[in-house]
């Protein structure tokens, strides 16, 4: 039996949903589960939560990426923005009826992420990995195994073949490494442990002006004088003993200047032990009995001199005004003299710039007789602790002189000279001769008691 539907009055219209009911799915495809009108618990709270903004928002920034590369925020203003001072000069032109670029499937075909894809195998770039045993330890390997190897063309080698390896033995490891050793090299200096380091001298740095040997322009070795030859000419061989007598004479004088000051030292040690030991020098008292009999009898009885008495108030007073006029009339002269120097102060400004030119000119004749004289070497000045030595006069007597190169008798010493030579041009520095001391510590032997029994 069919049954008919019952029909809908003509004012009724079909219902429908209202808008602010929420979609169960999501936009983006995530699950959504928002229908449930119950949040009693905090897992409601957690499942029934929208989070349509935040995903849109996040696939935004995941479109950007893909597009250029990173968010649109982390871009510079430079690289999103320009301005376009020229302006398109393809402006007017019209497009083409047909391009492939308006195609949609190109244009799908473009959109290409800027990210790098994730490869799942390695690359051929990517570096192969090492073996761990080379070659060469593999056939020894294979030697020691007694396995059969493989030559050229496929042939099995003997291993007791001479020249085919057959020798267990290696060549050692100084084989190996010959050729990469430097004898001349730099030894790395060896790791000290914390706190144990050795003092370390500081280095001491060069000054900062030009080195005096630079300037100097002393041959190596000097011509001697006129005088020094073995048949020389009277006058010259008695210019060069007046030379050799002044440097006597010099050496003499410092040798006893040198001795007044020790002596005058000495003298200050004793005073000073006397002080010590029974007051100072001069404080003892004299015996009358001894005393001169020149002395007057006035001079014994000399009674002291009379304090000055204490000035009254009028007395100060004149004074200051004294003193308060001096100073007055000494100001008034200082004021009459400089108003009188204005007149003349052209004057003395030529004769300041005359003497502070006579002054320059005096400076640099003094510099320029410096730098002649350092051409000529250091000899007789003083470069550091010590002086720079001048040489000695080699000279004989005229009684020693010999006539012929076969009775010649050699004077002076060369290593001296050379010596002394290279101190003159800067090349070393000044020494002192150090002579040995006595030992002043006296060695005390002990006799052993086993030593003492002689049987």
């Amino acid at each position: 039996m069919a049954t008919s539907k019952p029909k809908a009055p003509k004012d009724s219209k079909p219902s429908k949903p209202s808008s602010s009911k929420k979609s169960n799915a999501s936009n983006l495809g995530a699950p959504a589960q928002r229908s449930q009108a119950s949040r009693k618990g905090k897992r409601a709270w957690r499942k029934n939560v929208d989070l349509d903004e935040v995903e849109e928002g996040l696939e935004d920034i995941r479109a950007e990426e893909r597009t250029l590369g990173k968010a649109v925020q982390k871009h510079k203003n430079e690289e999103l923005f320009f301005v376009d001072t020229a302006g398109n000069e393809q402006t007017r032109q019209t497009l083409p009826r047909y391009s492939k670029d308006q195609l949609t499937s190109t244009k799908i075909l473009a959109q290409r992420s800027a990210v790098p894809a994730v490869f799942s195998r390695p690359s051929s770039a990517a570096p192969k990995r090492k073996s761990l045993v080379s070659h060469a330890e593999k056939e020894r390997l294979l030697r020691i195994g007694k396995r059969p190897r493989r030559g050229p063309m496929n042939t099995v080698m003997d291993p007791t073949e001479i020249g085919a390896g057959s020798a267990l033995l290696e060549v050692t490891e100084a084989v190996k490494q010959s050729g990469t050793y430097d004898a001349w090299a730099e030894c790395p200096e060896p790791e000290v442990p914390m706190g144990l380091e050795p003092f370390q001298k500081l280095k001491i740095k060069p000054p900062p002006g030009p080195h005096p040997r630079n300037a100097i322009d002393a041959p190596a070795i000097a011509q001697p004088h006129q005088g020094a030859s073995y048949n020389p000419l009277a006058s010259a061989h008695q210019d060069l003993l007046i030379k050799a007598h002044e440097a006597e004479e010099r050496r003499v004088a410092e040798a006893e200047r040198l001795a007044a000051v020790k002596t005058k030292m000495e003298q200050a040690r004793l005073n000073a032990q006397e002080y010590d030991q029974g007051g100072a020098r001069g404080m003892t008292v004299d015996d009358p009995s001894n005393a001169p009999e020149t002395e007057s009898a006035e001079e014994e009885m000399s009674l002291p001199k009379k304090l000055p008495e204490r000035k009254t108030k009028a007395q100060r007073n004149k004074a200051a005004k004294l003193l308060a006029e001096k100073r007055a009339l000494s100001e008034r002269a200082a004021r009459k003299r400089l108003l009188a120097s204005i007149d003349s102060a052209k004057s003395l400004k030529r004769s300041t710039e005359k003497r502070l030119s006579a002054q320059a000119q005096a400076n640099v004749d003094k510099q320029r007789a410096l730098r002649e004289k350092l051409r000529q070497g250091l000899a007789g000045q003083k470069l550091g602790k010590h002086k720079v030595p001048t040489g000695e006069v080699d000279v004989q007597l005229g009684e020693d002189l010999s006539e012929s190169l076969r009775a010649l008798k050699p004077e002076g010493n060369l290593f001296r000279d050379r010596f002394v030579s290279m101190q003159q041009r800067a090349l070393i520095e000044p020494r002192a001769p150090v002579l040995p001391k006595k030992r002043r510590t006296k060695v005390i032997e002990y006799e052993k008691h086993a030593w003492k029994r002689f049987e």
